[in-house]
């Protein structure tokens, strides 16, 4: 059976001290141990210097040392973030026990005592070497299962993603004349989401969750959905109704994403005077989200042709959306979509409704 030290990987060995006798016996010591090498300095500074590049396996350290003691040396390096877990041994007179309290206190990891013992000092460095990289394995594994974490995450959010544009298209699929309306809708909250200086993850999830606010209109018959003209109020009652159908297929989720696609799904017909549907809230009782949706729906709908209405002029839709702020439509968000109306043209122009 292999012994311990045959396991051990290679292993680098720092060792401080200004006597070169001492200097010169740790050397000899750890030349010993299999797979090991020391690296000696004689000036504290000149150590610190090299660790600060170079994270070794294990760090010893004399005490008494002119200009920077061992002490202080062991406070330089452990405020190194790359040397916090390197296993350091302050090497002190056997009864120093004031001395060897400081250094506890400072991250000192053992002890050598003076006269050094060739057989103590070969059995601790090695317990230390094992000690460091057992938990440089551990970090290791730890940072392979982060990532692969990671990876697992950023593949259920694809998955999530793919989900909800797919649900989006089968309510396109309803009425073939809108066939892009949801994308347009997603990119205009968007536009209007960083205009209102949201933070990035805010805009990115209004993105994914936009495209979802008509997917209530699965539930609503053909005759209704696609009726050419006016409604009746009966009629008008049942279309009204794809706010709350679309908040019951989304909220049961387990997804945050789903449930924030829900909350707009409900809300994106209510308006700032309180006289939309379906729960007549008024102005910041709104949904962010939701007063976001409502300005891309109203600018979109307007310009798309539709079952019932032939499609306005980009003119006639601006005055329309300018004449409602603040009654209507939320002031800052109508702003933020005439602030960035060149973009918004320019992404309306992109995603044309095919048939």
């Amino acid at each position: 059976m292999a012994n311990e030290a045959q396991r051990m990987d290679p292993a680098s060995i720092v060792v401080v001290d200004d006597d070169p006798i001492a200097l010169g016996l740790m050397e000899e010591i750890i030349s010993r141990i299999p797979g090991s090498s020391a690296i000696t300095f004689s000036d504290p500074g000149e150590a610190l210097g090299w660790c600060q590049v170079s994270t070794p396996d294990v760090i010893v350290s004399d005490y008494q040392m002119p200009e920077m003691d061992g002490l202080q040396l062991l406070g330089h390096l452990r405020a190194e973030h790359s040397l916090s877990n390197v296993p350091i041994m302050m090497v002190t007179s056997v009864g120093d026990r004031e001395v060897r309290h400081r250094a506890l206190a400072l991250g000192a990891t053992d002890f050598l005592g003076k006269p050094l013992d060739a057989t103590e000092v070969t059995s601790r460095i090695k317990n230390m070497i094992l000690v460091h990289q057992a938990q440089r394995g551990a970090s290791a594994r730890a940072h392979e299962l982060a990532f692969q974490v990671s990876l697992a995450t950023a593949a259920l959010k694809e998955r999530e993603r793919e989900v909800i544009l797919r649900l989006a298209r089968a309510a396109e699929y309803r009425d073939w004349q809108s066939s892009a309306h949801t994308m347009r809708v997603a990119h205009f909250c968007r536009i209007i989401g960083g205009r209102l200086d949201l933070p990035d993850w805010e805009v990115e999830r209004l993105f994914l969750a936009a495209p979802m606010h008509d997917v209530g209109k699965i539930g609503i018959p053909d005759r209704i959905l696609l009726k050419p003209g006016r409604l009746d109020p009966d009629e008008l009652k049942i279309m009204r109704s794809h706010t709350v159908i679309g908040q019951s297929i989304l909220s049961e989720s387990q997804s945050e994403l789903l449930q924030y696609a829900a909350v707009i799904a409900r809300s994106h017909h209510e308006r700032i005077d309180g006289t939309g549907y379906p729960d007549g809230l008024k102005g910041d009782m709104i949904p962010l989200s939701s007063r976001i949706v409502a300005v891309a729906d109203v600018f979109d709908a307007m310009t798309s042709k539709r079952p019932y209405q032939e499609a306005a002029t980009v003119e006639a839709a601006l005055t329309y959306i300018k004449g409602g702020a603040g009654t209507q439509l939320e002031a800052a968000c109508v702003d933020a979509f005439m602030a960035a109306l060149p973009q918004i043209l320019e992404t309306k122009t992109r995603f044309q409704d095919q048939g």
